[in-house]
């Protein structure tokens, strides 16, 4: 249950993420909103590695919510650049 959970906190942040950075996706929605997921799951692992912060605390969200957007713009940016 705990994975389910973690991947819905993923897919909203990444669903965040997606609406916060500007422009039109090269991918489409559910290719940046997976995107999203990935960087949410990266940053939550190495926040809470780094002791940023502990399960649970808002500053998870934070650092996950950086870091997906971090990741759907090396997105754009690989996939403009690819074209």
């Amino acid at each position: 249950m705990h994975i389910l959970w973690f991947l819905l906190f993923g897919l909203v942040v990444g669903s965040l993420a997606r609406f916060l950075v500007p422009g039109r996706e090269p991918g489409g929605w559910v290719i940046s909103t997976s995107i999203g997921v990935g960087g949410a799951i990266v940053g939550g692992y190495f926040g809470r590695v780094a002791g940023l912060y502990r399960e649970g605390q808002p500053a998870g969200f934070v650092v996950s919510l950086l870091a997906a957007i971090s990741m759907v713009v090396v997105y754009k940016a690989l996939v403009r650049a690819r074209q």
